[in-house]
């Protein structure tokens, strides 16, 4: 894909309410109704996370005083409560809004040169929550977006889809160079956790957490001194296995994920597979996988955090050094699993680093349902 494309402007925002790993462990384990083998599992899976704190839009999930009526935690026993589908995407719908407007005009203001009136596409992204006119409606009447721009949202895909978000948005200026693409992604994870016995659901009340991410693709010329990625090319890939292995449904009381202990496993058998269509056009980079030196000649790599463990795997398999995996593990440990949003915070911290030069290599992989492999090749500028 066009070398000339980038992505620019990337932001990141978190909701207020900060949850201590360590006290919502102890808030999970003590529910009432909880078997033996589910309090051991909660112990383990949160303590060996890599999680230190998540955010969350729920005020109430803290122990303070707040004189109203829980939805979701009663702070005078410990109980968290359960509500339905409808009370949690009605929330959805209120503070995924705040949390859109908020990121999509931090990368508008980030982006110099760029004014909202020229913003040609708005994509979207979420799959933890619904309404209709939905946020890519919301973003361009609240921030001053023209009418007639046009309006994409990728819903219900899960980790991977700012991956193809970003795709989308780079074939809309490849098809017209004036094209300026606002890309906007908000999950609201902690609405749907909820105490169960069952593993799957433990791993996932262990990991996931709220936040938004947002950027600006266009062709347009960069900014003396601005800092970019420009946005080389990108591949999918669906593991021959594993479609149930992650998978993500409505329940009655909020959306339901699976989560198995054989996604890295999965992961470590078919990462390089997944990769090599991304580095085929480059015989240098092809080679670099084939003989297990990728990470010597790819300065940086932005892995979806699922968990400390895919993370390990992906380490191990690609002989990635410790350094390569810091972007990745300390997004996963100051802000948990926020789904599609997590690939956004760990590219922000690539360019952050003071060791990121014009001209770096980044890998960026992402996974989700299916099981599958989103993957771009990007170069930072700047």
């Amino acid at each position: 894909m066009s070398a000339g494309v980038h992505l620019r402007g990337l932001s990141t925002v978190v909701p207020p309410t900060i949850l201590p790993q360590e006290a919502v462990r102890d808030v999970f384990r003590d529910q009432p109704g909880l078997n033996r083998l589910a309090q051991r599992i909660i112990g383990t899976s949160f303590d060996v996370s890599g999680i230190e704190r998540r955010y969350t839009v729920l005020e109430e999930l803290t122990f303070d005083d707040r004189g109203d009526d829980p939805i979701f935690f009663d702070r005078s026993t410990g109980e968290l409560m359960l509500p339905g589908t409808k009370a949690r995407n009605e929330i959805y719908a209120t503070e995924a809004t705040k949390l859109y407007l908020e990121a999509g005009r931090a990368a508008i203001a980030a982006t110099p040169g760029i004014e909202a009136s020229d913003i040609t596409h708005v994509v979207t992204v979420s799959c933890t929550g619904f309404y209709a006119p939905g946020p890519d409606y919301m973003l361009v009447r609240d921030l001053g977006l023209g009418p007639a721009v046009q309006r994409y949202h990728l819903g219900f895909m899960g980790c991977y889809a700012s991956m193809p978000a970003l795709r989308n948005a780079v074939q809309f200026c490849e098809a017209d160079p004036d094209a300026v693409v606002l890309v906007v992604s908000v999950e609201l994870c902690t609405l749907h956790l909820r105490s169960s016995n069952d593993p799957d659901t433990i791993v996932a009340s262990s990991l996931f957490a709220d936040g938004a991410g947002a950027g600006i693709v266009t062709s347009r010329p960069l900014e003396a001194g601005e800092r970019a990625l420009a946005l080389d090319r990108f591949e999918t890939r669906i593991t021959p296995v594993g479609e149930g292995d992650m998978a993500w449904k409505i329940g009655d009381h909020g959306f339901e994920m699976v989560l198995s202990n054989a996604v890295p496993a999965i992961i470590d058998d078919h990462i390089t597979g997944a990769l090599e269509p991304l580095f085929a056009p480059d015989a240098h980079l092809a080679e670099a996988l084939a003989t297990d030196v990728a990470g010597e000649h790819v300065e940086h790599w932005a892995i979806h955090p699922g968990g400390r463990s895919i993370l390990d795997k992906v380490e191990s398999r690609l002989q990635l050094s410790e350094a390569q995996l810091v972007p990745a593990r300390s997004t996963l440990r100051d802000f948990g699993n926020m789904s599609s949003a997590t690939v956004l915070f760990v590219l922000r911290y690539i360019l952050d680093q003071s060791s990121s030069s014009d001209g770096d290599r980044v890998a960026a992989m992402a996974f989700g349902p299916g099981l599958t492999v989103e993957s771009a090749l990007m170069t930072v500028k700047g």
